[in-house]
């Protein structure tokens, strides 16, 4: 049998269903394989821990199958390593026979409309980092805005809506970070507008998402039957697809329903598309652009404006990732170029023994769930490909982690995670909550460290 070794860049779902894929399919390819994977944060489990709302408690079951996987003698996790500051792709070359790049989509697309930089227009993927817990976020986010604006159509957009109009008692239950529970116990946030260019057939909400909306008690959700409009495609879109069906039906309920005088409301405008962002010294309102349906599921400007007052506005209008040291990156596209997860360079031709998956490879678009098709089709090229692998220069499987310990690196290895997990549940129990997340990157090195 080919022994290989081969490294992932990126602790998120992408890059760890891409080591147990390739785990179990290299026996049958006849080659044994051990996998690093590699990540900046000294936790892993990447979006996972970091962009998802703590009140959602489903994701703990992915949380568990992920860390089956890391748990397994051939896959090592080594945290607190930063590609291109650390090391690059012929540090990664000279231990590895194959490097996966998985390091997803972190920064927030670029919406070009004027008054988008003024003082209280933030990025969606910020917001959701703060209260998500990262530690590469500040850990104050300004929350002084009675009236809010959130701009898209997507999961994020319902996620930023539900976290701003939710009372933060709520969240005691959840793995909610000490900091992110004060600062939204004093959310000053009482109406929350969410905008979406396209009617109820063509916004991008998943049914259990905009269910989650009317959990709490003390929210009303309101949509506003102006712009809700069913053309002919959003027809066919609604008896072909049982999730768009459910979608139109929930908000049909929500036109329908009788407000019940809750204390914060988010409401829900169809068909409004954003033009700018107003105020002088900061966040003062938000025009946008009435719109009507094509025919074909898109949608044109009426040249009808209305203006909402708003003092922050939040752009949920999709991920964006980031390029890559020593890596080609197709800046329009936000990836990595590539075929079927066979790295290119600027001439088409593949680089060898690069890969990708992940958002990275595809762009920030679909669920958890869909990475795993996406890393198989990775890791089946990656097999195809080894008998034209280099052989590299270092073999021994801790080379790696000497090189980085000579250039200052404080590695997280799995143990020293298993202690961070350990004093995060212990702080949950002490607390009387099941887990509270710890922010500060210095505090969770500390406890690696042990």
């Amino acid at each position: 049998m080919r022994n290989i070794r081969v490294a992932v860049v990126g602790a998120g779902p992408a890059g760890i269903y891409a080591a147990d894929i390739l785990t179990k399919e290299a026996d049958e390819a006849g080659v044994w394989v051990s996998v690093d994977i590699l990540d900046r944060l000294p936790a892993p489990y990447g979006l996972v821990r970091y962009g998802v709302a703590p009140d959602h408690p489903r994701i703990k079951e992915i949380v568990k199958a992920l860390r089956r996987v890391l748990s397994r003698e051939e896959i090592r996790f080594l945290g607190n390593v930063e590609y291109g500051t650390d090391l690059k792709l012929d540090d990664l070359q000279r231990f590895y026979d194959a490097v996966v790049f998985a390091t997803g989509a972190m920064a927030d697309r670029p919406l070009d409309i004027p008054g988008v930089d003024l003082p209280g227009s933030h990025g969606a993927a910020d917001f959701v980092s703060w209260y998500a817990g990262h530690p590469d976020v500040p850990a104050h986010w300004p929350l002084e805005a009675e009236s809010v604006a959130v701009l898209g159509a997507g999961n994020v957009a319902l996620d930023v809506a539900r976290m701003l109009a939710k009372p933060a008692e709520e969240q005691l239950s959840t793995e909610i970070a000490d900091n992110v529970f004060q600062g939204l116990a004093l959310n000053r946030a009482r109406d929350i507008h969410v905008f979406a260019r396209r009617g109820p057939a063509q916004i991008k909400f998943t049914p259990m998402e905009l269910r989650e909306l009317s959990h709490s008690p003390e929210v009303d959700v309101i949509v506003h039957p102006e712009g809700f409009e069913i053309d002919e495609a959003s027809q066919q879109a609604i008896s072909s697809s049982k999730g768009v069906r459910l979608v139109v039906d929930t908000l049909l309920k929500h036109v329908d329903a009788e407000p019940t005088g809750a204390s914060r409301r988010i409401h829900i405008h169809l068909c409004q598309a954003p033009v700018e962002v107003l105020g002088t010294d900061r966040v003062e309102g938000l025009r946008t652009e009435i719109t009507e349906l094509r025919g074909d599921g898109t949608a044109r400007g009426t040249g009808e404006y209305v203006d909402t007052p708003v003092q922050a506005v939040y752009r949920a209008v999709g991920y964006l990732s980031t390029q890559l040291v020593d890596l080609p990156f197709d800046q329009a596209a936000g990836v990595i170029p590539n075929d079927g997860g066979r790295v290119l360079d600027l001439d088409g031709v593949p680089v060898p023994g690069a890969y990708v998956t992940g958002w990275i490879k595809r762009g920030p678009v679909g669920l958890i769930g869909h990475t795993k098709s996406d890393a198989a089709q990775t890791v089946a090229h990656l097999l195809e490909d080894v008998d034209a692998l280099a052989v590299p220069e270092d073999t021994d499987p801790d080379g790696l982690v000497a090189h980085l310990a000579d250039r200052g690196v404080d590695v997280v290895t799995w143990d020293g995670w298993e202690r961070l997990d350990a004093h995060e549940l212990a702080l949950g129990e002490a607390a009387g909550r099941e887990r509270i997340k710890v922010v500060a990157r210095e505090e969770m090195l500390r406890v690696a460290r042990g």
